[in-house]
């Protein structure tokens, strides 16, 4: 019996994790679904799913594993969507960059026995540089030396947990287990702070008298620091992702503004050392980050702390939901 993922959302993440998979269709089937019908044929033509099953209900009543893949703003309707149609012991994964907001929504949602995990991945380096984030662009090779952030709710079934690493590794991605306040803090630095800075650049410059003329001139310097507003984690309601994240935020805002209130004052200053030195510091370290994300050989944990010691991945995501139960008459199921 084949193990049915269901991917809800097909971006490129979600068509790389597919095609990732595609070496494993023996065991397992991949169902694609989208509320965009030309998404789902491009996905299907690309071979990252086996079929397509537009219907919600239709597409996550029979998976043992669910991936979302979604942008932040339309996680929690989904989530309500499909709560009544997902099967006791079904894993349900979450890609966005935000861990404790999901899991109170998924507290709220869903019927006990059904697991939410939050499956966050960093990408294979050779691809951080390629914008383009069409389908087109998406390979089985996207998740390769690169981490992929898993954290859960302290009630998490063991078996549920081992299981999103089983496949992280199955997709090329090494697993990095984390708290989920750790998490959220991480994905804070990396990920939202760049897409809020990105918005305080362009809102600096283009309220900038000389904005109708310097547009004219702006390069590669000014294209790099802006891209990250292309790449906002929201379809609709932007900036939903720093509203659930906002202690957060505000502490890494703080911090940058503390930055540039230094950079401010050696300039009234005319410190011209500190200056190069402060500039020197920063450049050095972004040459050896970039260097070391390159390579990847990076100290994660290698397991939560609590594991199942054997067992296969069908054999474990199978027994789920029922497992709880059996060892002892008064615990209740985790969620």
């Amino acid at each position: 019996m084949a193990l049915r993922i269901s991917l809800l959302g097909l971006n490129q993440t979600a068509v790389s994790i597919g095609l990732a998979l595609q070496k494993n269709t023996a065991q397992l089937e991949r169902v694609g679904s989208d509320a965009d019908l030309i998404a789902e044929q491009k996905a299907l033509h690309l071979k990252a799913i086996d079929r397509i099953i537009h219907n919600l209900h239709a597409a996550v009543e029979k998976a043992d594993v669910v991936i979302l893949c979604l942008p932040v703003d339309e996680i929690r309707s989904t989530l309500e969507a499909i709560a009544p149609s997902l099967k006791a012991g079904a894993v349900v994964l979450d890609t966005s960059p935000l861990s404790n907001t999901v899991f109170n929504w998924a507290k709220n949602l869903l019927p006990e026995e059904r697991y939410l995990i939050s499956f966050t991945p960093a990408l294979n380096p050779s691809f951080l540089t390629d914008t383009d984030e069409s389908l087109d662009k998406a390979s089985p090779d996207y998740f390769q030396r690169g981490l992929i952030v898993i954290t859960a709710p302290p009630d998490t079934h063991a078996d549920a947990l081992k299981l999103a690493g089983d496949l992280a590794e199955m997709i090329g991605g090494k697993p990095f287990y984390a708290d989920p306040f750790e998490a959220d803090g991480l994905m804070a630095m990396v990920d939202l702070l760049p897409k809020l800075t990105a918005a305080g650049m362009m809102r600096a410059a283009m309220n900038q008298p000389g904005w109708r003329e310097g547009r004219k001139l702006a390069g590669r310097s000014f294209v790099e620091v802006t891209e990250p507003l292309l790449h906002l984690n929201e379809q609709k309601l932007l900036g939903q992702t720093a509203i659930f994240n906002s202690d957060n935020a505000i502490r890494l805002l703080d911090a940058l503004i503390g930055e540039l209130e230094d950079f401010r004052e050696m300039l009234l200053n005319q410190d011209d050392q500190a200056l190069h030195q402060a500039l020197t510091s920063a450049q050095q370290q972004r040459i050896q980050w970039w260097q070391d994300r390159l390579e990847g050989m990076w100290d994660v944990p290698s397991s939560p702390s609590i594991l199942p010691t054997s067992g296969q991945l069908i054999g474990r995501l199978f027994g789920l939901g029922k497992r709880p139960r059996e060892q002892g008459k008064g615990n209740k199921p985790s969620r």
